[in-house]
């Protein structure tokens, strides 16, 4: 590997035009197709083989209208005041008229004449009905029905508009990436202490950044590709892309600062150090790809993109990044005598910096580091052992937005549940008759006397002559457990509901399907995360020869997750400091949270990790001195990790500032993990636990050795 590496790191120094021209090349053939074709992202989110998606499928065939997206406009009479009052009823007909005139609107349902008027008389709820699915949407018809709303309340009422239309399933992004950028450059100028040498991580990033996020939405067109990831892919992309840059770029100026020649400088940063990217690479692939396990296509598929996107950036780290270093030349070697140029060459007798005292220091006593690093970090996953999951919707937008307006409107008025209807589909055998058999099924529903449920709708049939719809309105909320158990407690009653009756039972709906999709999660994390850390144990292993060095490297990634899960549990479920960080309302984290979070922190993670051990470990192999070699390796590779970290806790937490508590979590966990990982587990635990196990760290079996295939050959470990 690394001389087949060192040779394409040369060959890209000395061929830089053509090597630069074929990048270059490549994203105006990307752009130029999807400029031509377009994108075709799909924001439908399916749970195959779960009983929500059976019943979905069943009533795309039978009411294709039930399963379209919804629109609710939510009236409220000032205090003092109802609905009722003449000028106000009038007001409301006339909107709600308006509302089944807009676009892409197939009906607007009358709130009086459905008898959709809470209690006190002070607020009306109209549904809109759209017969399409929500990427059919167009953005122009939500507006349009905005601004129907908005005129409705020059009559002094108050109208919200919220519902289905509203998209809650994706990792929406803005200004996080700009100022993680900004911050990226700071952090850049300040570890290189160079202009030039500090913008080419970003520009081989955003290279490759755009390289993958192009062709993401050009493959769209031939595959279906969520709405969601692109998202992650951004996240993860601009995360490995500066990384990556940043190992190799390192390497190359303190190759420079030594007298090296740039061309032989290149190739070896590029055989040494782009050995370390393609490895760490395939561990942020396959923690990625793993996604796949979990049995939601959308997920799989942001799991894929993102991995995809990370493959591209490893391509341009060791093609572009050695080109670009061709045409800087020398100008990247630190000015002689400079607080860069001692700091590259380590000059002997010269004051240590900052990554060689402080791994000194947590070597000194290494059994004491690794005891209060442990217990410190056991503190903080502590709350994780109370995470509870559930899927976004209106209730989790941010708290100025009108579907959030809307939706608490909605509790406050008819009650949580109405928030989050079931639907009980009924489907007879053939040439059955479903009124009969609906009416028997809700007349058992109402004999099971369940306490969460209030009330049951008479039913609605379709157009096959077989099937009808119950809507069941929950006492509780959508994210609520009580409302969990409800639809487990419907769907146990189910079979003996449909014998009595003659026909097969489904709790569905968008509830129902949020809770599917939760307990999918919930059953595969454990699966996902057993053979992402099982896979990235045997790569370990391969690239490192090493026992030690693998499951080390697992219990510290263990000891991250927790703490970053125990942060999201304490701030968004216990309310600690939410006010610090945004939160309005504490309750059940998105279910994604998890998973998302394992992926992403462990390719990352597994990063430094490589970074750091490969460094160690080339210095052990010269040098034979173990506990020299850890603080020597600690002390070349400590700034590529920081400056890395740095960027990408500034990236996610400019994310914990979106109102959006789908994203917030997710955010905070990735903040809170880089920064425990890097610093507390990377440059403090691994130093000490190499320093306690001592030269037994680079041990590996000889018959284990014998039977497993290596990577790239290499010379010996010393031994005692």
């Amino acid at each position: 590997m690394t001389s087949l590496l060192h040779s394409l790191g040369r060959a890209a120094f000395r061929h830089r035009g053509p090597f630069l021209a074929g990048w270059l090349l490549l994203i105006v053939l990307v752009g130029g197709g999807l400029a031509a074709f377009g994108s075709h992202l799909d924001s439908e989110a399916t749970i195959p083989g779960s009983q929500s998606q059976k019943g979905i499928d069943l009533l795309e065939k039978s009411q294709p209208a039930s399963t379209g997206v919804t629109a609710q406009l939510v009236f409220v009479a000032p205090k003092g005041s109802t609905v009722d009052d003449p000028a106000y009823r009038a007001v409301v007909r006339k909107t709600v008229a308006a509302a089944g005139k807009a676009p892409q609107v197939e009906s607007a349902v009358d709130p009086f004449e459905a008898k959709s008027v809470s209690a006190d008389r002070r607020t009306a709820l109209a549904q809109v009905l759209y017969p399409i699915k929500r990427d059919a949407l167009n953005d122009s018809s939500v507006i349009a029905l905005e601004e129907i709303a908005e005129e409705a309340r020059s009559s002094g009422l108050r109208a919200e508009v919220g519902g289905t239309i509203y998209s809650t399933a994706g990792l929406e992004v803005g200004i996080g990436e700009l100022v993680g950028l900004a911050v990226a450059v700071i952090v850049l100028v300040l570890t290189f202490g160079s202009l030039l040498a500090a913008g080419l991580p970003l520009l081989t990033a955003l290279v490759g950044l755009a390289i993958g996020l192009l062709g993401l939405m050009l493959v769209s067109n031939v595959a279906t590709v969520s709405s969601t990831a692109p998202s992650l892919a951004l996240m993860v992309g601009l995360a490995v892309g500066i990384d990556y840059a940043l190992l190799i770029l390192s390497r190359h100026r303190t190759q420079l600062a030594s007298g090296m020649d740039a061309e032989e400088s290149a190739a070896r940063a590029t055989g040494t150090a782009g050995s370390a990217v393609v490895f760490a690479g395939l561990t942020v692939i396959i923690a990625l790809s793993g996604l796949s396990v979990v049995g939601i296509p959308f997920l799989s598929v942001m799991g894929l993109a993102a991995a995809g996107t990370v493959l591209t950036a490893v391509l341009v780290a060791i093609t572009l990044l050695p080109a670009l270093l061709g045409f800087a030349g020398t100008r990247l070697r630190p000015t002689p005598g400079s607080r860069a140029d001692r700091r590259e060459r380590a000059v002997p007798g010269e004051r240590r910096y900052g990554g060689e005292r402080w791994a000194r220091l947590v070597t000194r006593r290494p059994l004491v580091t690794v005891v209060g690093v442990v217990i410190g970090l056991g503190l903080m996953a502590v709350p994780a052992a109370q995470l509870t999951l559930a899927m976004p919707d209106n209730g989790t937008a941010a708290p100025e937005s009108t579907q959030r307006k809307a939706y608490d409107l909605i509790s406050d008025a008819f009650g949580p549940g109405r928030n989050g209807r079931l639907l009980v589909l009924v489907q007879t055998e053939e040439g059955g008759d479903p009124e009969p058999t609906a009416t028997e099924v809700a007349t058992g529903i109402d004999r099971l006397r369940l306490p969460e449920v209030i009330s049951v709708s008479p039913p609605q049939f379709g157009e096959d002559a077989r099937t009808a719809i119950l809507t069941v309105v929950p006492k509780d909320g959508p994210r609520d457990e009580a409302t969990e158990r409800l639809v487990r407690d419907i769907r146990a009653a189910a079979p003996e509901l449909g014998a009595a009756a003659g026909a097969d039972v489904l709790v569905t709906g968008s509830t129902a399907a949020a809770i599917d999709v939760s307990d999918r999660l919930t059953s595969s994390l454990l699966p996902f995360a057993a053979i992402v850390v099982g896979l990235a144990l045997i790569l370990l292993l391969l690239v490192f020869r090493s026992i030690v060095i693998p499951v080390k490297a697992v219990f510290g990634f263990l000891l991250s997750v927790g703490a970053a899960f125990g942060t999201v549990v304490a701030v968004f479920q216990w309310g600690w400091l939410a006010g610090l960080f945004g939160v309005p309302t504490t309750g059940p984290v998105f279910s994604f949270m998890p998973i998302i979070l394992i992926a992403v922190l462990f390719g990352l993670a597994m990063d430094y990790e490589v970074f750091l051990v490969s460094r160690m470990r080339e210095e052990f192999v010269h040098t034979g001195r173990h506990r020299e070699s850890v603080i020597a390796g600690s002390r070349h590779a400590s700034r590529v990790v920081t400056a890395a970290a740095l960027i990408m806790f500034s990236v996610f937490a400019s994310f914990v500032t979106a109102e959006d508590l789908t994203l917030k979590p997710i955010a905070l966990g990735l903040a809170v993990g880089i920064l425990v990982d890097a610093f507390l587990i990377r440059m403090t635990l691994v130093p000490a636990i190499l320093a306690l196990a001592g030269k037994s760290a680079w041990w590996l079996p000889r018959r284990l050795d014998r039977m497993l295939p290596d990577p790239e050959p290499r010379r010996s470990v010393p031994h005692r």
